[in-house]
């Protein structure tokens, strides 16, 4: 929740299925709230809700008031925990991602991580993933975009690149920084570093923008570690 002096303050509860004007606070290390942030990737701030089993995920923008206070409209259609990550930098200052949890009451029955192999369908699309997460190690993730089995090559940018890619490893949710490669070509390929700290599950949220509406593939990935001199075998992928 907190790091280098600043904290994210949820100020709203939220209810199962009710759509809720969701207010936070990023205080500074002077307790009062931030009002002076950089545009990172076309916005102020990046707000991420996802389900703590990383089922459901939301990529919203909020609205800053002068006084400090964000705003958002955010629905959480079922019980359970919930975990809100706030991505910014603050003016004069370094990127800081803050994260915290979100609890809606109710009957809630955790579900298991998908098991997902290369290819997602959203919406008639089919985005498939190339490349391979490699704990401690930088990589590149090639997400490449297929409507009706044809390449999609007029993706729209959105938020300063034709798609934005959200890492988070499953068990503490542990966010992590993932950076589009500069590319003219609006697809069908999107590539991105990554890095991973460790061996495990990784869940990723591809958001894309095509014919005016953003959409989102999920996938589960798994980190392995390779033994010193061992590149990975033609043909394998991570399950």
């Amino acid at each position: 929740m907190s790091g280098d002096g600043y904290t994210l303050n949820p100020l709203t509860s939220v209810e199962a299925g009710q759509a809720t004007g969701f207010r936070f606070t990023v205080t500074g290390p002077d307790g009062a709230p931030v009002t002076g942030y950089q545009v990172q990737h076309d916005k102020k701030l990046h707000f991420i809700v996802v389900s703590r089993d990383l089922t459901t995920f939301q990529h919203l923008h909020p609205e800053l008031g002068d006084d400090g206070v964000w705003t958002v409209r955010l629905t959480l259609h079922d019980p359970g925990a919930y975990r809100a990550f706030a991505d910014f930098t603050p003016a004069g200052g370094s990127g800081l991602t803050l994260s915290a949890d979100l609890l809606v009451g109710g009957d809630h029955t955790p579900k298991q991580l998908p098991v997902t192999g290369r290819t997602a369908e959203v919406d008639g699309y089919t985005v498939t993933l190339a490349g391979d997460l490699v704990p401690g190690r930088a990589g590149l993730l090639t997400l490449g975009v297929h409507k009706d089995g044809r390449p999609v090559t007029d993706l729209q940018p959105y938020l300063g690149a034709y798609g934005h890619l959200v890492a988070l490893r499953a068990g503490d949710l542990a966010y992590l920084h993932v950076h589009p490669e500069d590319s003219d070509q609006a697809g069908p390929e999107i590539t991105f570093h990554a890095e991973v700290p460790s061996d495990g599950d990784y869940r990723l949220f591809l958001d894309f923008q095509h014919e005016g509406k953003v959409r989102t593939a999920a996938f589960t990935a798994r980190a392995e570690a390779r033994r010193p001199g061992e590149d990975a075998p033609h043909g394998h992928h991570a399950h």
